[in-house]
Parts: structure tokens; sequence; C-alpha cells
């Protein structure tokens, strides 16, 4: 992949270069996470990390009542809804990295109209 990145930066000239530096590298990790609670649909994504949190507590504290049962039985009533609530949890954590992904395709797409716009279009 370096060598593709080498080979295109060769075909730059030095404005296009100096234009793309300015835009900059791909961003942080956190900054891209932080990303995903802006634009139209920031919203949706604040709610699922409340409701994710929320799950991920209610199932943390099943979970000290389970190591606290005496008998099977109170394990297994504390055991079993800690176990949904913490793969609950993981699952609206997980739902979220498919934005992730798909702002880092956006971003990539937008280089390349810069580029093709920078050469006088297809």
């Amino acid at each position: 992949m370096k060598d593709i990145d080498r080979m295109i930066d060769e075909s730059l000239s030095a404005e296009e270069r100096d234009l793309l530096r300015r835009i900059g590298d791909e961003p942080a990790y956190m900054n891209q996470v932080l990303a995903i609670f802006d634009g139209r649909t920031g919203w949706v994504s604040v709610v699922m990390m409340i409701a994710q949190t929320a799950l991920f507590v209610g199932g943390a504290w099943a979970a000290w009542n389970f190591f606290q049962a005496e008998d099977a039985l109170d394990a297994l009533r504390w055991g079993l809804p800690s176990a949904v609530l913490l793969l609950m949890s993981l699952i609206i954590k997980l739902s979220l990295w498919p934005t992730l992904q798909a702002n880092r395709v956006l971003r990539e797409l937008k280089r390349l109209e810069l580029q093709v716009v920078r050469h006088g279009g297809a």
C-alpha cells in the first residue's frame, strides 16, 4: 500500500501536494469517534450511547449480584440478566463502528474528488 501512496505522491504537482498536506492525514481514532456525534444523525449516536451505558451499568450490577449469590437459583436469576444486558450493550457499541468506516470512506472520496477537479474533471 505504501508503494501506491508513493506513486500517487510522485505524480502530483507541488501545488496539489501542498493542498493535500493542508487537508491533513486521517484524523486520530478518538477524533473519528467524536465525529459520529456531529451532523444530522448525531443525536441517534448520543441516544445509542446513553442506552449502551445504561445497559452496561445494569449488566455490571446484575453481575455483582450474581457473584454475591449464595445458591444456584439466585445465581441463575442474576447471571442470565447480566449476560443478556452486557451482550446488548456490546451489540449497541459495535453497531456504531460501520458509521466510523463510512466516514473514512467518505473522507477518501472527497480527496479523490479534489484530485479529479484539480486535473480538470473526467
